[in-house]
């Protein structure tokens, strides 16, 4: 599946879509673990975790490390196709969290 593709369907097309952008747009700024991910976005952890566990399944991200302290960074193929994240992002009428002041 083309990149664009898939990020069309991960953000747009699919429940969760919203805190799936929220997530990459984090991990473009720098890695985060699972639960770094969680208080940064106001979510369970297990809410995090599953959409970690889907964008790994799709490459989007990879995991460096074991256990609690794993670091998820985005994959190269995302990092490169990151403009289109941001255009579906506005395409579809949100915020990018990168435009969001205090966060980390």
């Amino acid at each position: 599946m083309k990149v664009e593709r898939l990020l069309w369907w991960l953000v747009a097309g699919s429940r969760g879509g919203v805190n799936r952008a929220r997530i990459m747009f984090l991990l473009h700024r720098r890695p985060y673990n699972a639960n770094q991910l969680a208080s940064l976005l106001g979510l369970d952890y297990k809410t995090v975790r599953h959409h970690l566990a889907l964008l790994e399944k799709h490459g989007v991200v990879v995991q460096e490390g074991e256990g609690y302290g794993s670091l998820y960074f985005l994959s190269e193929d995302i990092e490169v196709a990151f403009d289109s994240l941001i255009e579906i992002w506005e395409r579809i009428g949100q915020e990018r969290i990168g435009d969001e002041s205090g966060s980390q």
